[in-house]
């Protein structure tokens, strides 16, 4: 798609609540925001999806070309994505489907638009089907009014993730045991799906300390100098998780992860390393933030 036509399309789109004219007129129309792969900027794509129960379904067509493109390399480097939908927008999760089940759903796409079946046709590479999860319709936010209820919305945020991580890679490992033949894993190392959410949470992590450590770490120690020796734990404990993270990574630097034992234990040790230190800074500096309002005041002018 044309730069240009890409763009005007965007712009019809959200002035629009979703609903644009031409050659999209009337289709299931979505705005997927990925981070570049190199340049870590956002990049907007309109793609047409179909909606499977909670989730939508987009595929990486690039209308057919030999190449995947450029949104669906974005999303395996970053998974967590924005969608526009309608008047909606939210953060998703993008995970492309594998194997039989990437077959079943490329099979439901086509039932609804079956444009896609000749893309395939028109290619030797497999079109990746990527699912995108909705928001839970039953989650209610927090009222979030002070920094400190921030800082326990990113925790709860995180010790959720980790958790999700860890109960699919042990069902990973539930599946191989009790495969036939000697407990060989039904499938090569561990899943995209896993991958995908591993990667988000280790990508969300970091910038989570590192904010920490450039602005709400210097500032609070500042008001409080007698904590000191609390701030440098955390210092030391953010260094010892981001070596963590970067074992983490290595091991997510293919698209299937090659070495699942090692990264069941890494992952393990994330586990106990991550929970312990938010506990203790929980203990020590959420109630130190309850009386700073969230989000900031602007500066006065």
């Amino acid at each position: 798609m044309p730069h240009a036509f890409q763009q005007s399309v965007i712009t019809e789109f959200r002035a629009n609540a979703g609903k644009v004219g031409g050659p999209f007129e009337g289709a299931d129309l979505l705005l997927l925001t990925t981070t570049g792969a190199r340049s870590g900027k956002p990049h907007t794509t309109p793609l047409g999806y179909v909606r499977d129960g909670r989730r939508l379904l987009v595929v990486g067509s690039n209308l057919g070309a030999p190449l995947h493109p450029d949104w669906y390399r974005n999303l395996l480097a970053r998974p967590t994505v924005r969608v526009e939908l309608g008047d909606e927008e939210f953060e998703s999760l993008a995970v492309p489907a594998e194997g039989a089940r990437r077959d079943e759903l490329f099979a439901r796409v086509v039932a609804r638009a079956p444009g896609y079946a000749d893309y395939q046709d028109a290619t030797d590479r497999v079109l990746p089907v990527v699912m995108l999860e909705l928001p839970d319709p039953g989650t209610t936010a927090p009222v979030i009014t002070s920094l400190a209820d921030k800082l326990v919305e990113v925790h709860t945020w995180l010790r959720d993730q980790l958790r999700q991580v860890g109960a699919e890679t042990e069902a990973h490992f539930a599946a191989r045991a009790s495969h036939p033949g000697g407990g060989e894993p039904p499938a090569p190392g561990l899943g995209l799906q896993i991958r995908q959410r591993c990667l988000a949470f280790c990508q969300a992590l970091e910038f989570h300390h590192t904010a920490e450590d450039g602005h709400v770490f210097p500032t609070t120690e500042g008001f409080h100098p007698h904590l000191g020796h609390v701030f440098d734990r955390l210092r030391e404990e953010h260094r010892s998780i981001g070596a963590l993270q970067a074992a983490l990574a290595a091991l997510l630097a293919d698209v299937a992860i090659a070495e699942p034992d090692r990264f069941r234990a890494e992952l393990s040790r994330m586990t106990d390393e991550l929970t312990a230190h938010l506990d203790y800074e929980e203990e020590h500096i959420i109630p130190l933030l309850a009386g700073v309002p969230w989000p900031p005041a602007p500066p006065a002018s």
